[in-house]
């Protein structure tokens, strides 16, 4: 299998590897960075956050030394704020809204203090919610990621009752198996998601998947209002031929990562490639450079500018070693070897170039030597039964109105696996609580009608 091997790595030099991405504040670290917040009226940061977090409130109660108070700030607003406060483009998004930003090019780090604030109120176990008392409906939500996860806290919380069917043997979706190891260490995924839990009122069927075990038409027959956030299931393939050693979805290869309680036991190339340009591709190649990968090269066929991945997260990947090469689009796969014993041995790529807001290529090649390559161009939806069920999709995903209502009545949907959607926890949960929202009002003008 070429030149794919574990233990490039020592136990003692991957875990030292998979530490914090950013350290975590202690008390008097928060103090000072939260000081340093303008404390604005009409906060841009605010605006700019996709579930509407007060941040100027949680940042004054942590500089008042308060960061449980704090932590039930970001909360209320993002059930997810513990996730979130890692895996955020907050580059992007708060961050990137700051006064500070604007005026001195230093933005408050507002995530890593959502991060001590959230973390504060987890250790000190403070659970600030219960479900509410039972209203006798009944509601599925299909998936255990945030999406989902977001929607069921709010319902059970209204007092619905909650059924979560989730496919894994393992709730909190892309959060537990999607995210680089190096943003979401000590379990953080698992703790959010026993927290969400226990609010009461939510009970977890694992290993329960929409179309094999059980159907859209069945759950609309058995429950007052479904919620689909199924994420996406499928991976685009690379068009080059498939079942080759050395080549590998990069979404399974972080899931592998994430799910290994000693992480130089996971195989890595010596020389690996990485293609696409979004977030997992990033994720994928920065953590193959953590494992002991010799050269770890991402190739993007379009340039800097259109990556999908942020400029910091880019730099993040450049600072660990990896090259972004740009403006090349894979033809051809080299292999060595005859038969079952074929592997990787390099990718023939064209140069591309823009013109006329078009992509094409230049007709010159180049030949890059690998004996691994990861895939991360892109996810899809994998329909189950939607479309049997007459669920209307737009553009491979779920077409929902701005309430998350799909075409079928009492069935809502959110997170990756809705049209329009940016692929990021924060605004999955954001279209989950818009969904549950929408659900308590219809039901409460159902249970009112009959009253």
């Amino acid at each position: 299998m070429g030149d794919i091997a574990a233990g490039r790595l020592s136990a003692a030099q991957c875990a030292a590897n998979f530490t914090d991405l950013a350290a975590p504040f202690d008390a008097n670290e928060a103090r000072i960075a939260a000081e340093r917040c303008l404390f604005c009226y009409d906060a841009p940061c605010v605006t700019a956050c996709p579930t509407s977090i007060d941040i100027p409130l949680f940042i004054r109660q942590i500089a008042n030394g308060q960061p449980i108070p704090a932590a039930k700030t970001i909360l209320d607003a993002n059930i997810m704020g513990a996730m979130c406060a890692r895996v955020c483009p907050t580059e992007n998004l708060c961050e990137g809204a700051c006064v500070r930003e604007t005026s001195e090019s230093r933005a408050v780090e507002i995530g890593r203090l959502q991060r001590f604030a959230t973390d504060a109120a987890f250790a000190a176990s403070r659970q600030f919610y219960q479900a509410g008392p039972s209203t006798g409906r009944k509601v599925a939500v299909i998936g255990a990621g945030p999406a989902g996860l977001a929607c069921a806290h709010a319902l059970a919380r209204a007092g619905h009752a909650v059924t979560i069917l989730e496919a894994r043997k393992k709730g909190a979706g892309l959060n537990e198996f999607g995210i680089a190891a190096y943003k979401a260490n000590d379990d953080i995924a698992q703790k959010e998601l026993a927290y969400i839990l226990a609010v009461g009122g939510i009970t977890v069927q694992y290993g329960k998947a929409l179309g094999r075990d059980v159907t859209l038409a069945e759950l609309r027959e058995q429950y007052d209002a479904v919620f689909l956030g199924i994420g996406l299931g499928g991976t685009n393939d690379l068009g080059l031929g498939k079942g080759l050693d050395g080549v590998l979805d990069a979404v399974a290869f972080i899931a592998d990562l994430r799910q290994a309680k000693n992480k130089a036991k996971v195989p890595v190339g010596r020389n690996v490639i990485v293609i696409g340009g979004g977030m997992t591709a990033i994720d994928a190649a920065t953590q193959a450079k953590l494992l002991g990968a010799e050269t770890v090269t991402i190739v993007y066929r379009r340039g800097r500018e259109a990556m999908a991945a942020s400029a910091y997260e880019q730099d993040v990947a450049q600072t660990r070693g990896v090259l972004i090469r740009h403006n090349l689009s894979p033809v051809k796969l080299k292999l060595e070897g005859k038969g079952k014993d074929r592997s990787i041995a390099g990718v023939k790529f064209e140069y591309t170039e823009t013109k006329g807001g078009k992509l094409r290529g230049t007709g010159e090649t180049v030949t890059l030597v690998c004996d691994q390559v990861l895939v991360a161009i892109g996810q899809t939806l994998v329909e189950h039964d939607l479309g049997k069920a007459g669920l209307t999709l737009a553009k491979g995903r779920i077409r929902v109105d701005d309430q998350k209502r799909t075409s079928l009545p009492g069935v809502w949907a959110g997170g990756d696996c809705v049209a329009g959607g940016q692929d990021l926890t924060v605004t999955a949960v954001e279209d989950g609580k818009r969904a549950a929202a929408s659900i308590i009002d219809l039901l409460a003008a159902q249970s009112h009608q009959a009253a």
